[in-house]
């Protein structure tokens, strides 16, 4: 071995990060088509790229293939600008924030203060809020960087499809022909075609879990009282949620992490306070379905209105299931027809919702009463009925003092009772967790969306309850169509559907991009 030379130093370790710094190739531009977050990250925190890279690449996509889809309502003017300063921020040293860099697509009922918010309402087209949505400003805050806001069905009326007067129609990525679903088929268009890597809807009645089984995403809607609504355009707020949309179970729990909380602003959430979890993909296991005892939930699968094929992929799912170690109760009796029939399940309070939204907005509301549309005509035609149904409810005075009175959630009999009667049945048939499909039928034909919708499931269980509820991707029909499976769980069990959804996830893998979307070529 050679002596070194008279006066040699060892090199500090600063000196040697800069020369293998120096010796490292230059950040270049990484693929993008179905990345996950921890995939973008990896690629930024190891110097492969940079942020302002990852964020461009989504840009062009936009760029290339928005056309086909219409998913895209505004693109963020900043995004570049922000991704930049993501890059100056690591390089200086600061700590990344958990969604560092993660490109998203924001649902156009979610209030942006630096982009126009409409609802799906052309009402609305010129309406920039004064601040952002509680979700959008925990994003933010966490490192992600909007790079768009996505169409939506008008008002997020339509849970069969995306059309808005603001913004026209949005197309599924999987069957240009088909619908997406609503209302957040924009997100779910989006997200599946890699314009971003997950999103932000919101879920009434479908409209979360419903697009993200149509366009084979990972959807979750929560235990009402987990996650704020504060700052979402309102349908009916004692049934909305807001959440994530995306590609993988353990993105969707990432983001989740960020979005779930208590928010003062929203009252429904001090019954959350300390019900959610600090980490949600602590849930996640590729062994989380050994020992479960999953129930069938049989009345929402052998309908007259089931199509075949998807019957056939769910069978094919309940098998899955029992490979991957879950004991299937099948079937788990209970009566959802008889439950929905119960007082009170649905409450007609948009008007009055929509009147303490508008209020929000200050001075720059263009009115404070939604019905002022049916006056101007700023409303597509397919909502005017749905419109003037509200007619008759008072927009100032809130539904708990109508007459007959209409309580919000936990001062609901029927809906609580609904809730009892279900979590009893669960406790008597000792089951973890229920499953079904997210849709009993295939996405319909974009010309035909009325005449051909049926078999959405979303609607009859976790928003009168309140319970929480999962779908992930459990096959396609015809080879094309994507099918999600449904899982519900106890109120405040999250953790556990994350657990279960990802262990099917990992086992089956049954999520593939659509096809016309291919990755771009790097300049």
């Amino acid at each position: 071995m050679m002596n070194p030379p008279p006066g040699f130093r060892p090199a500090g370790t600063a000196v040697l990060a800069a020369l293998a710094a120096a010796c490292a190739p230059a950040p270049a531009p990484i693929p993008v088509v179905e990345a996950t977050i921890a995939d973008v990250q990896g690629a930024i925190f190891s110097g492969a790229t940079t942020c302002r890279m990852v964020v461009q690449a989504h840009l062009d996509r936009i760029a290339a293939y928005e056309d086909r889809i219409n998913a895209i309502t505004v693109v963020n003017p900043a995004a570049l600008d922000r991704a930049g300063e993501l890059d100056a921020a690591l390089a200086a040293g600061d700590e990344p924030g958990p969604l560092f860099c993660v490109p998203m697509l924001v649902k156009d009922n979610f209030d942006t203060h630096d982009m126009v918010t409409t609802g799906g309402s052309v009402a609305l087209a010129a309406s920039i809020p004064p601040d952002d949505a509680f979700m959008v400003r925990r994003i933010r805050e966490a490192g992600a960087v909007v790079v768009a806001k996505t169409n939506m069905a008008e008002w997020a009326f339509s849970p069969r499809q995306s059309v808005s007067s603001s913004f026209d129609t949005t197309r599924n990525a999987y069957a240009l022909d088909r619908v997406p679903a609503g209302s957040s088929g924009g997100t779910a268009s989006g997200v599946a075609a890699s314009f971003g890597v997950i999103g932000l809807g919101s879920d009434t009645g479908n409209s979360i879990r419903g697009p993200s089984s149509r366009l084979a995403l990972v959807g979750i809607r929560s235990t009402i009282g987990l996650t704020s609504r504060d700052g979402v355009i309102p349908l009916f707020l004692d049934r909305d949620i807001a959440g994530p949309m995306g590609r993988t179970v353990e993105d969707v729990a990432r983001v989740f992490n960020v979005v779930a909380g208590y928010d003062p602003a929203d009252p429904y959430t001090e019954a959350g306070r300390g019900r959610g979890e600090d980490d949600y993909t602590g849930f996640l296991a590729t062994d989380g379905l050994e020992g479960a005892r999953i129930g069938v939930l049989r009345a929402l699968v052998d309908t007259e209105d089931a199509d075949s094929g998807v019957v056939a992929v769910f069978e094919e799912a309940l098998r899955e299931l029992e490979g991957l170690g879950a004991e299937v109760v099948d079937p788990f009796d209970f009566d959802v027809g008889e439950q929905l029939q119960r007082e009170n399940m649905y409450c007609s309070r948009f008007r009055y919702d929509m009147h303490v939204y508008l209020n929000s907005l200050g001075d720059a509301a263009p009115f404070t009463d939604v019905l002022a549309v049916l006056e101007t005509g700023e409303h597509s035609d397919y909502v005017e009925r749905s419109l003037r149904s509200f007619t008759d409810s008072p927009p100032d005075v809130h539904p708990s003092e109508w007459e007959p009175p209409c309580p919000d959630y936990l001062q609901n009999e029927g809906r609580q009772g609904y809730l009892g009667d279900l979590v009893a049945a669960m406790d008597a048939a000792e089951v973890d967790a229920l499953v079904y499909p997210t849709w009993l039928s295939p996405p319909a034909h974009i010309d035909r969306a009325r005449e051909e919708y049926g078999g959405d499931n979303s609607q009859r269980v976790a928003p009168a309850t309140g319970m929480p509820a999962i779908t992930v991707p459990m096959g396609f029909t015809e080879g094309v169509h994507p099918a999600g499976l449904q899982i519900l769980a106890r109120p405040w069990a999250e953790g556990l559907l994350f657990r279960y959804a990802y262990a099917y996830e990992q086992g089956t893998r049954h999520r593939r991009p659509p096809e016309g979307f291919v990755e771009l070529a790097f300049d």
